[in-house]
C-alpha cells in the first residue's frame, strides 16, 4: 500500500522557511545596495530628510561629521599605536551610525550615539597619549544627547561620561586635563539643553501665531460681515423707502415724474450700495485693487440726505470742527448713523427722527432719536446690527448705548478724538449704560 503523503518533520519545515526568509532579506538588501550604487546621493539625501530630530538637515549632518572629525584626529594622534586595530576600531564606533541608517535605516536614537561614544572613547583611553582630543568626543556627544533625548535620558548618560573619565583617572591612564574635560562635558550637555529648548519655544511661537492669524483672520472677516451687512440694510432701507413712494405716486396722484425721480433715486442707491459691497469684499483679495475712499463725518449729512429724499422725516444737526475727527472715526460714526436710520426705517415705520453731531475738543457724539409708533414696544434686540454698532465704538476707545428714552428710542454713541492709551475703552462722561436697542 502506498504513502499517499507524509508529514514533514516539524524542524525541518521550520529550516525552510527561515531559508526562505534569508533570501528574501539578502533580495532586499541586494536590491537596496543596487539602488544606492545606482544614486547614492539621492538615496542618502532621501534617508537623511526622514529623521525624526526636529533639527535642519545641515545641522544634523554638520554634528556627525565634527564627531567623525574628532574621532579621526585622537586615532591620528595614536600612530605609535597603529600596529594595533584599537583607534581604527574607535573610529568605526563613530562613523557608524550614519551608514546603519543611510543603507539599513537603523535609527541613530540618542541612547545608541552615547553608548557608542563612550565605547569608542574606551578604546582611546585604553592608549593612552599626553595631549588627548579623544576626550572631546565626550564633550560632543553630550551636546547631542542634550539635544536630542529628555533629561531622564541625557542626564545618565552624562553622568555615565563622567564616570567614565573617573575611572580612567582611577586606574591612570586618564589623559591631562580631567577636570577641564569634566567641564566641558557638563556644559556640552548644557548648550545641547538649552539648544532642545530653543527649538521648543520657537514650535510654541509659531503654534501662538497660527492662532493670532486666525483670530485675526476671524476679526477681518467679522468686520467685513458687519460692513456687508450695515451697506445692505442702508440701501435696502432707502430703495424701499423710495420704492414705496413711486408706489403711492402711482396710485393716488398717477404722477409720473415724480414716480421717475423716486425710481431715479432707488436706483442710485442700488448702484452705490453695489459699489460699496465690491469695495468691501474686495477686502478679501489679496491682491491690490483701486477702491474708492470710505465714507467719513463729512457723508453723514449726505446719508440724512438720503433718507430725507426717501421720505423719512429726518432733522440733522452739527456742531464742531470735522476736521479733527480722523477717517477711522468718521467712518465708524457714518456706519452707526446709518445703522441707527435704517433700524428707524425697519422698526418705527412712519416715525421722524433726529440726528445730532457734537465735536468738542476731547469727544465726539453721535445721537439718533425717534419717537417709537403708539402701540410698538420697545424691545431689545439681538441682532447684527446693535452689536456691530457697539463693537466699532468700543474698537475706537468709546461706548455706544442705544435704549427708551421717554417716549421714544435714542442710539447715542460717544467716542474719543484721541484713543485711550490705556487699552480697550473706558465710561465717559455722560454716556449712560442703558438696554440694548431695536
Amino acid at each position: 500500500m502506498g504513502v499517499i503523503g507524509v508529514a514533514e518533520p516539524g524542524p525541518r519545515r521550520l529550516g525552510r522557511v527561515r531559508a526562505v526568509l534569508s533570501l528574501v532579506r539578502l533580495s532586499r538588501v541586494r536590491q537596496r545596495g543596487l539602488g544606492y550604487w545606482r544614486d547614492s546621493v539621492a538615496a542618502v539625501r532621501r534617508n537623511a530628510e526622514q529623521l525624526p530630530f526636529d533639527y535642519p538637515l545641515s545641522v544634523v549632518m554638520s554634528a556627525y561629521l565634527a564627531v567623525v572629525a574628532i574621532a579621526t584626529a585622537a586615532a591620528v594622534q595614536r600612530y605609535s599605536y597603529f600596529p594595533t586595530v584599537l583607534p581604527f576600531i574607535a573610529v568605526l564606533l563613530t562613523y557608524v551610525s550614519g551608514p546603519l541608517y543611510a543603507f539599513f535605516t537603523i535609527l541613530p536614537r540618542p541612547l545608541l550615539l552615547g553608548l557608542l561614544a563612550m565605547a569608542s572613547e574606551t578604546l582611546f583611553l585604553a592608549q593612552p597619549v599626553d595631549i588627548d582630543f579623544a576626550p572631546f568626543l565626550l564633550v560632543f556627544a553630550a551636546g547631542v544627547v542634550g539635544a536630542l533625548a529628555s533629561k531622564r535620558v541625557s542626564i545618565p548618560l552624562t553622568a555615565a561620561m563622567l564616570l567614565q573619565l573617573v575611572v580612567f583617572a582611577v586606574v591612570g591612564q586618564a589623559p591631562k586635563g580631567l577636570a577641564m574635560y569634566s567641564v566641558g562635558i557638563v556644559f556640552g550637555w548644557m548648550a545641547g539643553l538649552m539648544l532642545q529648548y530653543q527649538r521648543r519655544f520657537l514650535y510654541r511661537e509659531r503654534e501662538y501665531q497660527e492662532v493670532r492669524a486666525l483670530q485675526a483672520a476671524d476679526e477681518e472677516r467679522r468686520r467685513i460681515a458687519r460692513e456687508v451687512h450695515d451697506v445692505i440694510a442702508h440701501s435696502l432701507s432707502v430703495t424701499l423707502l423710495h420704492l414705496t413712494a413711486a408706489r403711492h405716486t402711482l396710485q393716488t396722484d398717477r404722477d409720473v415724474d415724480e414716480a421717475v425721480a423716486a425710481l431715479t433715486d432707488a436706483e442710485r442707491l442700488g448702484r452705490q450700495a453695489m459699489a460699496d459691497i465690491r469695495r468691501t469684499v474686495g477686502l478679501l483679495d489679496a491682491r491690490r485693487s483701486t477702491s474708492v475712499p470710505e465714507p467719513g463725518v463729512e457723508d453723514i449729512e449726505d446719508l440724512v440726505g438720503d433718507f430725507v429724499r426717501a421720505g423719512l422725516d429726518v432733522h440733522w444737526t452739527c456742531e464742531g470742527d470735522f476736521a479733527a475727527v480722523s477717517p477711522a472715526l468718521g467712518l465708524a460714526l457714518y456706519r452707526i448713523g446709518q445703522e441707527s436710520l435704517a433700524n428707524v426705517v425697519k422698526h418705527a415705520h412712519g416715525a421722524s427722527a433726529s440726528v445730532r453731531l457734537v465735536v468738542d475738543t476731547a469727544v465726539v457724539t453721535l445721537t439718533v432719536d425717534n419717537p417709537l409708533p403708539v402701540g410698538l414696544p420697545a424691545q431689545r434686540g439681538t441682532g447684527m446690527g446693535i452689536s456691530g454698532m457697539r463693537q466699532r465704538a468700543e474698537l475706537l476707545g468709546g461706548r455706544m448705548t442705544s435704549g427708551p428714552s421717554g417716549s421714544g428710542w435714542s442710539v447715542r454713541a460717544s467716542i474719543p478724538l484721541i484713543p485711550d492709551r490705556g487699552g480697550w475703552s473706558r465710561p465717559l462722561a455722560g454716556a449712560a449704560q442703558a438696554p440694548e436697542g431695536i
